[in-house]
């Protein structure tokens, strides 16, 4: 028996080769995929009978040496099948016999052996791939095919959500066109500043035949309407108060215009300020100030213990005002906090701090991260910092946040006031004309002009 070596660029091309060379009788012995196509061997007993090629062109044709066993296997043993198995057992005996001679030799005799005698039952013959096909039986690559579904599962949720997004915008332009008026409340609103959600379902209240003028008064009345308000009657209660929100949103500030406001009314004897922000340096010196040029007692709680004591101390003042640290809403140091004013010792009113210049997304999930403080009201600040009022008025309303008092500048105790729904959302309704309308873009940004 011999063996011959096949390139083709792919198996069918290859197997052609041995069928026209070898004939029916050649047993393909192994195959391998190659840079440029695929590798076959095969060994027959007999040579093949040469074929007559008829060529006008060519005088003569010259058959290509066949290459011996010894030419594959880069041995120089026989050229013989059985004689090569008959000497590879016999080197076998003498290397089991030789326990010195180096593994890597046994290997390489073992897996010639396995590869040259035992050829894989799963191997056809070249008489049985008559039918341009051949079945090679190959195990299924579990990896490749959980890759490959996890692919199809993406490109389908990929795919559905474009055609979400398809019948969402023909479900609008249907809506578009039986009350153009809807779509046109709804974007302006959009624009505003307020939620698709919420404006949607504002322009859905609209009147069908309303003109655009009276349309868009009356979504700002249902806004005015939806608005709620309390606790802005602050000044002229007793108790204890605390100021909580994020960092940055002014509490330690507003609560000296509290305090301010508040010993103007009663006098400086009758408020106190406690602040329990251990964290930022200078917190204490800041509101210590304040407290110097209001006439008022200024205290430091480092824990809940001292905020207690301190409270029972001051309990004859007719208003603490208390200014807390300010934390990210997925700061767990939060928590703590809220647990320490909870276990104070006197009844302590919580009211929370946001930005009015702040983005929807930040502003919403903060609110919900102090929703469990049971919040008394809200104090709404830097209104003369925000070029858009709509989203602190859409998260208000969305989440049912009462609103209390708003502050527009850096002047104590000036710069606060109690909050009014009409006030704030002709305020949003403004900025949106003068920044957010299309031909109002082009504004200049370096102008210092107030809203009020």
């Amino acid at each position: 028996m011999k063996i011959r070596r096949y390139f083709g660029k792919d198996m069918r091309e290859a197997l052609k080769q041995v069928k026209e060379e070898l004939g029916q009788d050649a047993v393909i012995m192994s195959n391998r995929k190659v840079a440029d196509g695929v590798e076959l061997v095969a060994a027959y007993d007999k040579e093949p009978e040469p074929k007559m090629q008829v060529n006008s062109a060519a005088k003569s044709t010259t058959a290509k040496p066949v290459p011996t066993l010894s030419e594959i296997i880069g041995d120089d043993g026989p050229d013989n099948l059985k004689a090569l198995l008959e000497q590879q057992a016999k080197a076998k005996l003498q290397q089991a016999s030789s326990p010195e001679e180096p593994l890597q030799k046994q290997a390489e005799s073992s897996s010639l052996l396995n590869n040259v005698h035992k050829p894989d039952p799963e191997y056809k013959s070249a008489a049985t791939a008559d039918n341009s096909q051949f079945d090679w039986n190959e195990p299924t690559n579990t990896l490749a095919d959980s890759n490959s579904l996890s692919q199809i599962k993406e490109e389908l949720a990929t795919l559905r959500q474009v055609l979400q997004h398809q019948v969402s915008d023909l479900f609008d332009a249907k809506k578009q066109r039986q009350k153009p008026i809807h779509g046109f409340i709804r974007q302006q609103l959009v624009g505003l500043g307020l939620s698709y959600s919420l404006a949607e379902q504002l322009a859905d209240f609209v009147p069908a035949d309303a003109t655009e003028r009276d349309a868009w008064r009356y979504v700002l009345q249902l806004m005015v309407n939806r608005l709620s308000l309390s606790g802005n009657n602050l000044l002229s209660q007793t108790g204890a108060v605390a100021l909580m929100g994020p960092t940055g949103t002014g509490k330690t500030t507003t609560i000296a215009k509290l305090a301010a406001r508040y010993a103007k009314k009663y006098g400086a004897e009758s408020v106190a300020m406690v602040t329990i922000d251990t964290y930022r340096i200078g917190a204490f010196e800041q509101l210590q100030t304040f407290g110097k040029i209001i006439g008022c007692v200024v205290k430091r709680a480092e824990n809940a213990q001292v905020l207690s004591d301190i409270l029972f101390q001051l309990r004859h003042k007719r208003m603490i005002f208390i200014d807390t640290a300010g934390f990210s809403q997925r700061d767990k140091r939060l928590i703590e906090q809220l647990e320490q004013l909870s276990n104070a010792s006197v009844a302590v009113k919580r009211y929370l701090v946001v930005q009015a210049n702040t983005q929807y997304p930040a502003l919403s999930h903060a609110v919900q991260a102090y929703d469990s403080a049971s919040m008394d009201g809200c104090i709404v600040t830097k209104l003369d910092e925000c070029y858009s009022l709509g989203e602190a008025l859409s998260v208000a309303i969305e989440q049912q946040l009462p609103l209390s008092f708003v502050t527009d500048g850096q002047q104590v105790p000036e710069d606060i006031r109690p909050a009014d729904a009409k006030s704030l959302v002709t305020i949003a309704a403004k900025l949106y004309k003068k920044f957010g309308m299309t031909h109002t873009k082009g504004y200049n940004q370096n102008s210092t002009t107030r809203v009020v």
